[in-house]
């Protein structure tokens, strides 16, 4: 028995003494705010108070909680700086996945209780050993300030007509710096059986099983053991079907060291404390293909049947006499740029679980792609997709990883064969072996301009080392020639990729599909160019920057809403001034110099020339209030609230009396995937037909004309034209079979079309745009880069919301900052957050977010994506900048240490 005090009251419990803090809490004291995102105290998502002092509760064994006084999440409201703390938060957008909150939060109390008016160093000092994937960390310093200052943002709802464009705290936001947002491990029932996999640790290995029958027997407590035999449907999934190859279960040989090849399922204390090493598995390890050059070698072996040389696709796009135009350019640059794999590292793994009512599966797990989870957990178990139930939980980060099914299958299966809810929750290390990754790439590239600056010509060519299976790599290979000319205009253009099959984890989605490692090539190329040219980098980028009537490289012209030159002019002062402090601090500086880069981008919302539906239902039920039904996941961008603010004002009504039907395959219509910054653009447009539709229904309901006003009013529809003002009783109406008196179902698919085979025709309806600028110091002994500032323009169109635009803006270069500078995966190393490292509060320095609103026609309000967009130019402008400050280039990224002392000894030899 061990006795403590939480949260201000006694409890007691009974619990080994070496049992996690963190498992005493969550399992045995239904304390689910304290998250556990890597059991190694790396994260700190589980951080807690011990008699006033923050410490990691995974680390600490519950003996040395006995007769203390521990603090969680849930105990905040019982404080005033607590709640100070939450409310800031909360108006600051200081959260969004939510996952790391509740330790930002315990973290920041403890600051505060020994610190009343803390510095911002001070705050990030305090809040270092919590991780953030989404934030950029600097809305939380900007919460904690405001906390211990009283001045918490009181911002009331918007009036009706006013909800684009305002900074209106997120309307989901309350759960998550409560600590009662339920993430995929936080609602599992106590009865549920436990699955793990049985992964391989070789790249490559054949493989064989022992008796399972007599180690199930062995085991009590052990209830099944699952391979690819049990399978009732299809043993392959994957994103796009006609590429799907993946199996659930590997088959005779494993391809990627992590992969599955069986899974237990028995009783979660007997299955969590199994030594999966006593599992009768032989493995035959084989010589493994780990690089694109080993898998392009005419003598590799071939992983599968259908891709000779293993190449799984390619992808190509071309405009003008590319050949002619280099040899003709006044200047040509060539060079080839290498980028790493990168882990997504959200703070939340893998986590869900399954039940099986009657003939139907429900499966609530932590997602992106809640419909696509459903159709292919459907194929693989033989059912048709309406027996499957896919019930998202909130989602603690995704970046792209969670479009592909994780846990999903295994937890289905289990609980179809035994009748019981499962569930299953991956390790960290689990989660860096088994899913997917940014795409490794070598890109070689040659660029040819006028004397006076126009560029002429671009030949591309990129591999991507897709892994094992296919994933993402389609889309990576088709997408990527489309953007590696950059927001430029570029008349005689080549770009021919591939992606490449090797025996390393699957590479998939990772916030840019390839673009973020194309722009490090044409980023730097465009900056070599214009310093052979004797011009200015940003001038040089306006001089060719595109504009709405000028082809891109596949021969679209947008019309409106191109606001790349918007983005680079608005830098244009920053720019001047930093050049010219750098210039003035390198002039003494012997050790350390200063460096200022630019970058540019642009990148196409949605699917790449196919179908890209979102389907929005909105329903007036009697009371008077709205019904919003949008099955877009929020992943902390905050598509539950863009897409409430776009619903209301196209209908007409204040957003106070809109009700979110949270994503659930069963409750809302399809709004396809969470991912290539399709959300705000095309469910947003849903979103906006739907009110729009509601809103005639309700005029004509009341025979008033467009211009008349609407409000609900004590279970009444109140219009108002001119003096008249007429009123219909909502109660008196029928209802429909959602119980609605008035209900729209509307559906926005972007009008692409098919590229032809030169890569000609148009891929996306809409396009958004961004250049970042980036300060650096470079340690030229060390070889140590610190990034002192980004200033960071995008044009979004129309800021649905500004707080959220800017949120997502500072997450995505805190991302590529991790990408310029230290994010490196190998495939069986560093398979934890101590090894793999991300940025953390200290490494992210002062953002300014310039937003540009160039309206597109196409989109809701006018409004384009941010999403991807963010991450693109930060690793490209920091890489310019190390060059600005040293005169090295870098050709491969991450510039660690070591690689910018070997660009500083080239530079000198």
């Amino acid at each position: 028995m061990i006795s403590f005090e939480l949260n201000g009251t006694p409890v007691h419990c009974e619990a080994a003494p070496a049992t996690r803090l963190s498992d005493v809490l969550r399992d045995h004291l239904n304390h689910k705010g304290t998250k556990s995102g890597c059991d190694a105290g790396d994260c700190g998502a589980c951080t807690v108070l011990i008699d006033g002092e923050p410490a990691c509760a995974c680390l600490v064994p519950a003996a040395q909680a006995e007769a203390a006084r521990i603090t969680t999440v849930e105990g905040l409201k019982a404080s005033p700086r607590g709640r100070l703390l939450q409310q800031a938060f909360l108006a600051r957008g200081a959260a969004q996945c939510g996952i790391c909150t509740p330790g930002m939060l315990v973290a920041a109390l403890a600051l505060l209780e020994r610190a009343a008016q803390p510095t911002r160093h001070e705050i990030a000092d305090a809040l270092g050993g919590v991780l953030c994937r989404c934030t950029g960390y600097a809305k939380i310093i900007d919460a904690v300030e405001d906390a211990a200052l009283g001045r918490i943002d009181t911002t009331p709802r918007p009036e009706q007509g006013h909800a684009v464009g305002a900074r209106i705290a997120r309307l989901d936001g309350v759960p998550k710096i409560a600590g009662t947002e339920a993430y995929g491990a936080d609602a599992i029932p106590p009865d549920a059986l436990w699955v793990r996999a049985i992964r391989s640790p070789h790249h490559r290995a054949g493989f064989r099983f022992g008796d399972i029958d007599g180690f199930i027997a062995a085991h009590p407590g052990v209830i099944r053991v699952l391979t690819a035999k049990d399978i009732p449907g299809r043993n392959i999934f994957g994103v796009i079907p006609p590429f799907a190859d993946q199996p659930v279960f590997a088959e005779d040989e494993a391809h990627f060291r992590g992969e599955a090849v069986a899974a237990l399922v028995g009783e979660r204390s007997v299955i969590a404390a199994l030594d999966l090493a006593t599992f009768p598995v032989m493995w035959e390890e084989r010589e493994p293909v780990l690089t694109i050059a080993a898998a392009l070698d005419p003598a590799a072996p071939q992983l599968q049947a259908r891709r000779p040389g293993n190449i799984l696709v390619r992808g190509h796009v071309e405009t003008g006499d590319v050949q002619a135009a280099l040899n003709g350019g006044a200047v040509t640059v060539e060079g080839t740029f290498v980028t790493a794999f990168v882990e997504h590292a959200y703070i939340e793994p893998e986590a869900g679980w399954a039940r099986r009512v009657g003939d139907r599966i429900e499966i609530t797990a932590s997602t992106q792609a809640p419909y696509m989870d459903r159709d292919d957990t459907a194929a693989i178990m033989g059912l048709a997709p309406e027996a499957i139930r896919i019930i998202p939980s909130a989602c603690g980060g995704g970046f792209g990883s969670k479009l592909d099914l994780s846990v999903q299958p295994y937890v289905a299966l289990a609980a179809w064969l035994t009748g019981r809810p499962a569930a299953m929750v991956y390790t960290r290390p689990e989660s860096l072996q088994s899913t997917t990754k940014r795409h490794p790439a070598i890109m070689r590239s040659k660029m040819a301009a006028t004397r006076d600056g126009q560029l002429l010509a671009m030949d591309f060519e990129g591999d991507f080392n897709t892994g094992a299976y296919s994933s993402w790599g389609p889309t990576v290979a088709n997408r990527v020639p489309v953007h590696a000319s950059g927001p430029y205009v570029v008349p005689n253009y080549r770009a021919n990729t591939r992606a490449v099959l090797t025996h390393c984890v699957p590479s998939g989605a990772f916030r840019g599909f390839g673009v973020p490692q194309t722009v490090v090539a044409q980023e730097q190329m465009l900056d070599m160019l214009a310093e052979r040219l004797g011009l200015d980098a940003l001038d040089f980028r306006i001089r060719n920057a595109l504009t709405d009537t000028a082809p891109t490289v596949t021969g679209q012209v947008m019309g409106d809403g191109v606001g790349i030159r918007d983005c680079f002019e608005a830098l244009k002062p920053h720019w001047q001034a930093l050049r010219r402090a750098a210039e003035d601090f390198n002039r003494t500086a012997k050790r350390v110099k200063r460096g200022v880069g630019v970058a540019g981008m642009f990148y196409g919302c949605g699917n790449t020339s196919l179908p890209n539906p979102s389907t929005i239902r909105l329903g007036l039920k009697p009371d008077g209030r709205l019904s919003l039904h949008q099955g877009a996941v929020d992943i902390g961008q905050g598509a539950n609230t863009v897409i409430a603010q776009i619903a209301a004002d196209a209908v007409g009504l204040p957003l106070a009396l809109i009700d979110l039907v949270s994503p659930d395959t069963d409750l809302t219509p399809d709004c396809g995937k969470t991912s290539a910054s399709r959300q705000t653009f095309v469910t947003g447009t849903a979103a906006e037909r739907a009110g729009r539709a509601l809103r005639h229904r309700l005029l004509r309901l009341a025979n008033a004309g467009e211009g008349a006003m609407l409000s609900l009013e004590h279970g009444r529809l109140v219009v108002r034209e001119d003096t008249v003002v007429r009123s219909v009783d909502l109660a008196a109406l029928p209802r429909d079979a959602h119980g609605y008196v008035q209900c729209t179902e509307e559906t926005f698919d972007p009008p692409t079309s098919p590229l032809d085979g030169h890569g000609q025709g148009k891929p996306y309806a809409v396009y958004g745009y961004g250049a970042h600028l980036a300060e650096v110091e470079v340690d030229t002994r060390l070889g140590r880069v610190r990034v002192l500032r980004i200033v960071a323009a995008h044009d979004v169109g129309r800021a649905i919301n500004p707080i959220l635009v800017e949120g997502q803006i500072e997450g995505g270069v805190a991302q590529g900052i991790g990408m310029a500078l230290m994010e490196e995966f190998t495939p069986g190393r560093g398979e934890n957050l101590h090894d793999y490292l991300i940025p953390t509060i200290g490494d992210v320095p002062p953002i300014e977010s310039i937003l540009v609103e160039r309206a597109s026609s196409a989109g809701p309000f006018g409004a384009k994506g941010i999403g991807e967009q963010a991450l693109i130019p930060t690793a490209p402008a920091i890489l310019n900048a190390i060059h600005h400050a040293t005169g090295a280039r870098l050709m491969q990224v991450p510039a660690t240490p070591d690689r910018v002392l070997a660009a500083l000894k080239a530079r000198i030899a």
